[in-house]
């Protein structure tokens, strides 16, 4: 049996060793802005929004400054505003939702899939009414929403499909990634994502023309070239720094995917016996990029504290679900609306997920938890 002390503490993430595995790739990336001395715009901006696109395989990327952003940006200039509706899910972090708001329409949620934990495509008809212009499908935790449903039912009823892949770069569904089903997504680059800038970034994607133009145009004061504004717009830009790390990191996001994606299926199986706690699922014909390792179970408190006894982090992703915020009781929702969601809030559970989490410590905290439970 190995030293265990040497793996500990078992931390929630880990940017620091990630940090000093790519060290000097960072460091000379960085000492190239700083030699050039061009912070905003310029061509470490230009360089990852064509690297990215490419990687992606979509046609354009227009960077901002970070997701939330991206997603109120998206729908400003759908035209999405006051009298509109659009339909988000319950259980998300709250910019896929306020930002609904913030364009002056009215959000619109819908409840979670029970074993998934993404929106339940079967509740968007319900939802649907003469004022609903889009639905914003949320790929949490890596997973990829039902898209042949979504995308038929948008398609049908003649709604914008948004993608917020906050969670969810690179992840698939039969062969497409996240992000190229619908009309543009969303993406964010905070730090403790699965590709993730050392502050607040975040892009739009679109393989629409017109609609690419208006973003970058509305993310720049409204021009696309300096004191040329044709409309009045936000200042929303990615700075040089967050792309130069970004593009440095966009070179190993394949490897960094598949570490995830095998801490995952080593968790699986080593808590496969715990009968105690519901482990996640893959939705069939999907690759599940796993930005979070999400369990249920009834004794959440009793379990961290459990954990943290041992030195081991976890976190809860998200501890009240949209709809019962106070920021949403003008909605007058009560969880009863949205059992599945009200549920989940009080029973999941995210494990340290990170690439460089090693095989010992991810066996540490699965024997953590069986003890715990034994």
């Amino acid at each position: 049996m190995p030293d265990l002390k040497k793996y500990l503490p078992v931390p929630f993430v880990d940017l620091n060793i990630q940090y000093e595995s790519i060290k000097d790739e960072m460091e000379t990336a960085l000492k190239s802005v700083f030699t050039e001395m061009t912070f905003i715009g310029g061509r470490f901006v230009q360089q990852f929004e064509q690297d990215f696109a490419k990687a992606y395989g979509v046609k354009h990327v227009i960077s901002c400054g970070n997701g939330t952003d991206s997603l109120y940006i998206i729908m400003k200039m759908l035209g999405i505003g006051p009298g509109d509706e659009v339909i988000t899910v319950a259980n998300s972090w709250i910019s896929s939702s306020e930002t609904i708001t913030q364009t002056g329409a009215r959000v619109v949620f819908a409840d979670v899939h029970p074993e998934y934990y993404s929106i339940n495509e079967t509740q968007l008809k319900q939802k649907l009414t003469s004022r609903t212009k889009a639905v914003v499908a949320v790929h949490l935790h890596g997973q990829v929403c039902e898209m042949d449903f979504i995308q038929s039912f948008c398609k049908t009823h003649s709604l914008y499909l948004i993608e917020d892949c906050a969670q969810a770069h690179f992840s698939e569904y039969r062969g497409t990634k996240a992000g190229l089903f619908g009309i543009a997504s969303s993406f964010s680059f905070y730090p403790g994502k699965n590709l993730g800038a050392y502050g607040d970034a975040g892009c739009m994607m679109t393989n629409d023309d017109d609609l690419a133009t208006k973003l970058r145009m509305y993310a720049r004061h409204g021009a696309l070239k300096k004191h040329e504004h044709q409309i009045e717009g936000v200042n929303s830009r990615m700075d040089s720094l967050q792309a130069a790390i970004l593009s440095v990191k966009l070179h190993h996001i394949n490897k960094w995917t598949n570490q995830r994606m095998a801490h995952a299926a080593l968790y699986s199986r080593l808590l496969s016996e715990v009968k105690e706690i519901v482990l996640p699922r893959v939705r069939p014909h999907s690759k599940h990029t796993f930005h979070l390792y999400v369990i249920r179970c009834k004794d959440r408190q009793e379990l961290m504290r459990s954990l943290k006894e041992k030195g081991i982090e976890t976190s809860i992703h998200y501890p009240t679900a949209l709809p019962n915020l106070k920021a949403y009781q003008y909605l007058n929702h009560t969880p009863a609306d949205f059992p599945v969601a009200s549920q989940l809030q009080n029973e999941i559970l995210s494990l340290p997920m990170f690439p460089e989490l090693t095989e010992e410590q991810i066996k540490y905290v699965a024997k953590s938890i069986r003890q715990f439970y034994s």
